[in-house]
């Protein structure tokens, strides 16, 4: 018996519709890097994009334990000298909750080409709508 290599243009894309209300942030984004990069499908490939794509609704409503709301520090360099930015992750939840999860959810893929083509797949919304209804996504209730 020969060993399965998924080829990209045989692989079914589906896509999935998942509410993070009252989610906790790292539970959230595991369970989205797994979509993205396929795993939970049998002809899992290491090496070839084989994930579907996840819409994320309410994720301005995700929550974090501990005080990681105080004490979380997401740092941005703009590149000039004495130009490092830190941002706590309360502010950001308040001001752009898209990025909290999209940071958590990028450092779970992989850091190549490849990783940066599964998360484009990735659609997150901090409100309850979002613009993908003509997909029909199948919702995943974690």
């Amino acid at each position: 018996m020969k060993t399965y290599n998924a080829k990209r243009e045989n692989i079914v894309r589906n896509w999935y519709l998942i509410d993070a209300e009252g989610q906790v942030l790292g539970r959230l984004a595991s369970e989205v890097a797994k979509r993205l990069r396929g795993k939970h499908k049998p002809v899992y490939t290491p090496y070839v994009d084989t994930g579907d794509y996840v819409i994320v609704v309410n994720a301005g409503k995700v929550s974090l334990t501990g005080k990681k709301m105080s004490e979380k520090v997401y740092y941005h360099h703009s590149g000039y000298p004495g130009g490092l930015k830190k941002t706590y992750a309360g502010k950001m939840l308040s001001d752009c909750p898209e990025k909290v999860l999209f940071h958590a959810v990028r450092g779970m893929l992989p850091k190549n080409s490849l990783g940066r083509r599964m998360l484009k797949k990735l659609k997150v919304y901090a409100g309850g709508d979002h613009v993908h209804e003509a997909q029909c996504p199948q919702v995943i209730k974690l």
